[in-house]
């Protein structure tokens, strides 16, 4: 009798377990706020599926990050135009679920051949890890960049604008309204916007150069700044700033240039000097020995 007792103790005790696992389980997902996403950009389909997991991590995790490296995420986040995507607390969760990911992948692929090793899955968990930072530095990059190159179109629109008789609050919004879309096209709208709700146009200004962090960006505010604290003519000190900023760009593509020659060394002697060599001395080498 006392033998048939014990498989049914260890059946309930396991069911037990379970049902207890089962029970934190469903608090722990209770616990977690939900992430209202009303006023925020939609999440892509990747991110949809695992959005739980890092809301997870970042709840869990995230709590216990420095103030530091939030603030330090958050500005990079604004920067990336991601800020109204995710949260700094929530951008350190994907990288753990990255991180996790990564290294499940790196595992299952290596135990399909019968090669697993360790520092192969460490490897691809601290490559997971750092991709969304990467990606989102990445999209910052390619911000900046547009909006540089995009400056001196705007800034040629508000010239003609205010040489018409607008003021600058017009000025921009025709600027807005009759120029390419893009990310300067979405900060000038942010300016429109602040001066609307009572701040005035230099303070947006400078709110729209904190937020972008470009030397050009912070030239040109304070310039404007300048320009109309003495009284002097915006239309003359925004075409000094379009043409400086025409001429930065063609320094700029005339220094990439004169370094590509310099880049291609590597490529020149790692990758394609080795290959002709091989391709010149191979038959040689082979005569020599089928003469030896």
């Amino acid at each position: 009798m006392f033998s048939t007792l014990i498989p049914l103790l260890i059946g309930g005790m396991c069911a037990a377990a379970l049902f207890c696992l089962i029970y934190s389980i469903k608090n722990i997902g209770h616990q977690i706020p939900t992430d209202n996403r009303k006023y925020k950009d939609p999440l892509p389909f990747g991110l949809k599926l695992i959005w739980p997991l890092v809301n997870f991590f970042a709840f869990y995790i995230g709590r216990y990050l420095g103030v530091e490296y939030v603030e330090r995420s958050k500005r990079m986040l604004q920067r990336a135009e991601m800020i109204y995507l995710m949260e700094p607390e929530q951008l350190f969760g994907l990288q753990l679920t990255a991180m996790i990911f990564s290294g499940s992948i790196c595992y299952f692929t290596l135990s399909l051949i019968d090669s697993v090793n360790g520092l192969y899955v460490f490897i691809a968990a601290c490559l997971g890890f750092f991709m969304p930072f990467l990606s989102a530095n990445d999209r910052r990059k390619q911000r900046e960049l547009q909006m540089v190159r995009s400056l001196p179109v705007y800034l040629d629109f508000i010239i003609m604008a205010l040489e018409a008789g607008m003021n600058l609050s017009g000025a921009i919004q025709q600027a807005v309204e009759k120029g390419p879309e893009g990310p300067l096209n979405s900060e000038f709208n942010a300016v429109l916007r602040d001066v609307r709700a009572g701040m005035s146009r230099i303070a947006a200004l400078k709110l729209m150069a904190a937020r972008i962090d470009l030397k050009e960006f912070n030239s040109l505010v304070s310039a404007l700044a300048q320009a109309e604290s003495t009284g002097a003519s915006l239309s003359e000190t925004l075409r000094v700033q379009a043409d400086q900023r025409r001429v930065e760009r063609f320094q700029k593509a005339e220094k990439l240039a004169l370094e590509a020659p310099v880049k291609l060394i590597f490529p020149l002697v790692a990758f394609i000097f080795p290959c002709t060599f091989v391709v010149l001395f191979f038959p040689i080498i082979l005569k020599f020995i089928a003469e030896t």
